[in-house]
Parts: structure tokens; C-alpha cells; sequence
């Protein structure tokens, strides 16, 4: 088999093969062979009828046959013997005919992993927001824990108000006629949730409880139901229980429920949290700032096959989680072809980032040793609280164990190039909320 190579791109080639004629006739001559076993040509039995008289009926077929045969059996090994790495399904451009005692010859072509050699990546400039911790973190973090356990109790007030839940009948009317699915008895409803037609909830403020009112509202000309979209109704609702909000003291008891010893450890724990969560948000940043500046700097093409690789794996991983929620794709509105909109430059951007953290770890020969995937199989034991023969046993499956390699070295990568990046503290970023409020102030002042 005789192939020849040629470069079309940094990302794609393509192939020029001959199938010697030997290869060919004997791949022809099969494909003839499977077509005598079903023929079904009169005066003659099946397997028993002479090539001559398949060749008449069948040569087309035979051509197709044979011609996808000999495609199938010597693409990948031209792929093989010339060393080339497909990322995705190679394509036919061009085919030729079967000739008796001819070689076959076509063209593919084939995208391959760019070969990227990374540049610029010592001494980038980078800046690292500077650490600073609020107290006031904790109490808010308390406030937020103790609203969670809001519990519901019925109120000894007699007027509804807003924030409270209240129990209801109720019974809508059109032109002083019931309409369908329009009446629900013990509906239990939050004053302020906006969950109900617009205007309603602001009119059970301030019922009393036993009280019966009529409610007037118009339903929204956007309203699913189109026969009701845009009508005025009348509700005619009966008030029978008032509901408040009981937020938990936070005391020691509140903390003990939490399974801290006392409201002094529940602090000191969230404190400590908060903390954490602080320091590795800021570092996330400066990783993504470090992987921004890299791309910025190494600008190569990606080929279409690894984009589509990607986008499945982020789908299928998107979708696991979301599944976990109850919720999937579809319920966000979203479907493949939009999913692939929406994460084709961040796919791009992944893809662009392990192509160069890749390279340099080959540059400047960075290792990856066993005892570092020992240490890192402790980390895992001591984090999840799990016993390190089980980690182990986990890690000898060796794509799992390539999987923790593949993320180590990177670590490596990141470690070698931010230790040769020139780093500047700076003060932390206001809220863009905050930060917006203040443009306004000086506008309004000006």
C-alpha cells in the first residue's frame, strides 16, 4: 500500500492511498462470494450462480461492497503506519472506480492535534487580589443558616400581612360565571411571593381571618390560558388561617443543632469556612487570569472534531448534575444545538488551556512521579474521611490512575508558571452591584 501525506493546515491533513491491484481483486472476489450466497437469480441456485452471471446483476453492488472493504482495511492502518493522531472520524473526499487489474486509489482527510509549541509563558504579568476577611461574613453566613430553618406557626394576629402564608378558599369569576380550574379550598399561599395573578396577594393583605372578600384582578395578556389572558375576574375568597415566619434564636441551642458545642464554635467554624472559600476563590482567579494571559499569547487552531468532543463531555457532565437536581436540559430551555452555542468559546478556551499546559510540561520536562500520586491519594483519604486502601484499589484502574496523573501534572504546569509569573497584589474588586451604585451617586451629583 503505497500513502502519501499532505499537510493542509496545522490541524488537518490529508491522505493519497493506492490499495495495491492484488488487494483489490481478492477484496472484490469476496465481495462477490457473499453476493452468490443470497442471490436470487432464476434458473440458477442460490451459492451456485457463475460470476459472469453476478457481474450482470450485481456488478454496482459488488463495486460498493468491495469499495468500502478495502476504505475500512486501509485507512486506519494508514493511519497507523504514518503516525498520525485522528481526533475525529476521517473523511472520503475523493474515491475511485474498481478496475480489473488496477490499483484502487482515494483521498481523506483527517484532523489531527495541533502540534502546539507554547511560547511567552514565563514571566507573565498578572495580578492577585490581595486577602482580606470581613467579620461580618459570619454573621450574615448565621442570619442566612437560621432563615433556612424558618418553621411555620399558625398567629395569634387576626389581620393577614405580607410575608405571612395564608390558608384560603377561593372561587374565580368571569362575567359572573365560574371558569374552569378557577376555584381550590385550603390553598395555601405566601403574601409577597408574586406567585398568584398580579394584584391579588396585595389584597389579602390586610384580610382578617374568617373574613370573605371579593378580589378584582385582571389576568396578564401574556396568561397561558388564552381564553383567560387579558380578562378582568372577580375571586371571591374566604381568609381561614393566618401563618407567620418563626426564625430560630441563634444561641447555643441553635448551634447545637448544627452539631457545634456552642454558638462561639458555629462562629469560629463558619469563620474558618469562610476563610477557605475566600482563598480559593482567589486563587481560582489568578488560575483563570494565568490561563487567559497563556491563550492570549499562543494564538493555534483547534480542530472541529475536539470542539464536538468537548461540548459532549461538558454536556453529559452538565446533565449528570443537573439530573441529581431533579431538573434536565430541557426543563433551562436548552436542547444539543443550543448547549453547543452557548459553550463552544468556553469548550474552545479548555481545550486551547490542557493543549498548552501540555506542551510546556513537555518543554521543561516536568515529571509526574508515583510518590506523588501517593501523597495525592492520602490527600483524597484524609479529605473524604476514607480509608486509603480503598482510595488505592479505586486508582488501580489505570484510566482512573491516568485521569489523576493527567491532573497532577497539570497542577505542575500551573505551579512552574505562576512561580515564574510577576505578581501583583492588589486590593480586592467592589461588588459590581456596589460598584454601580457609586457611578450613579457621582452622576446624580454631577
Amino acid at each position: 500500500m503505497n500513502v502519501r501525506v499532505e499537510e493542509l493546515s496545522s490541524i488537518k491533513k490529508k491522505l493519497f492511498i493506492e490499495v495495491p491491484e492484488e488487494v483489490v481483486a481478492t477484496e472484490l472476489n469476496n465481495a462477490y462470494k457473499k453476493l452468490a450466497k443470497t442471490a436470487n437469480i432464476k434458473g440458477f441456485r442460490k451459492g451456485k450462480v457463475p460470476r459472469a452471471i453476478l457481474e450482470q446483476h450485481y456488478g454496482p453492488k459488488a463495486q460498493y461492497d468491495a469499495v468500502g472493504s478495502l476504505i475500512n482495511n486501509s485507512l486506519y492502518k494508514a493511519l497507523v503506519e504514518n503516525k498520525i493522531e485522528a481526533v475525529s472520524q476521517p473523511q472520503v473526499v475523493e474515491s475511485g472506480l474498481i478496475e480489473k487489474g488496477q490499483p484502487f486509489s482515494y483521498e481523506a482527510e483527517v484532523e489531527v492535534r495541533p502540534d502546539v509549541v507554547a511560547k511567552d509563558y514565563k514571566g507573565l504579568e498578572l495580578e492577585k487580589e490581595k486577602f482580606s476577611f470581613d467579620e461580618s461574613v459570619v454573621d450574615e453566613q448565621l442570619q442566612r443558616m437560621a432563615d433556612s430553618r424558618v418553621q411555620l406557626e399558625v398567629s395569634s394576629r387576626k389581620k393577614a400581612r405580607e410575608g405571612d402564608t395564608v390558608i384560603i378558599d377561593f372561587e374565580g369569576f368571569i362575567d359572573g360565571t365560574a371558569f374552569a380550574n378557577g376555584a381550590a379550598k385550603d390553598y395555601q399561599l405566601e403574601l409577597g411571593s408574586n406567585s398568584f395573578i398580579p394584584g391579588f396577594e396585595d389584597q389579602v393583605v390586610g384580610m382578617k381571618r374568617e373574613q370573605e372578600k371579593d378580589i378584582e384582578v385582571t389576568f396578564p395578556e401574556s396568561y397561558g390560558a388564552k381564553d383567560l389572558a387579558g380578562k378582568p375576574a372577580v375571586f371571591k375568597v374566604v381568609l381561614k388561617e393566618i401563618k407567620e415566619k418563626i426564625v430560630p434564636k441563634i444561641d447555643d441551642d441553635f448551634a447545637k443543632e448544627l452539631d457545634a458545642e456552642n454558638l462561639a464554635e458555629l462562629k469560629e467554624r463558619i469563620k474558618s469556612d469562610s476563610i477557605a472559600q475566600e482563598k480559593r476563590r482567589i486563587e481560582g482567579q489568578l488560575q483563570e487570569d494565568f490561563i487567559t494571559a497563556l491563550i492570549d499569547k499562543n494564538s493555534f487552531d483547534v480542530p472541529e472534531g475536539m470542539i464536538s468532543n468537548q461540548l459532549m463531555y461538558m454536556k453529559d457532565d452538565f446533565s449528570q448534575r443537573l439530573r441529581a437536581q431533579g431538573m434536565t436540559l430541557e426543563m433551562l430551555g436548552m436542547n444539543d444545538e443550543t448547549f453547543a452555542q452557548s459553550y463552544r468559546e468556553t469548550a474552545i478556551k479548555q481545550i486551547k488551556a490542557e493543549l498548552l499546559l501540555d506542551a510546556i510540561a513537555k518543554q521543561e520536562e516536568l515529571k509526574v512521579e508515583d510518590e506523588d500520586l501517593t501523597k495525592k491519594m492520602q490527600e483524597f483519604a484524609d479529605e473524604s474521611n476514607t480509608p486509603l486502601e480503598q482510595i488505592q484499589k479505586y486508582f488501580e484502574n489505570e484510566q482512573a490512575k491516568a485521569g489523576l496523573r493527567s491532573q497532577l501534572m497539570r497542577e505542575n504546569v500551573s505551579a512552574f508558571v505562576l512561580g515564574e509569573a510577576k505578581i501583583t497584589e492588589v486590593e480586592p474588586k467592589q461588588p459590581e452591584a456596589e460598584s454601580n451604585e457609586a457611578d450613579n451617586t457621582e452622576e446624580e451629583e454631577s
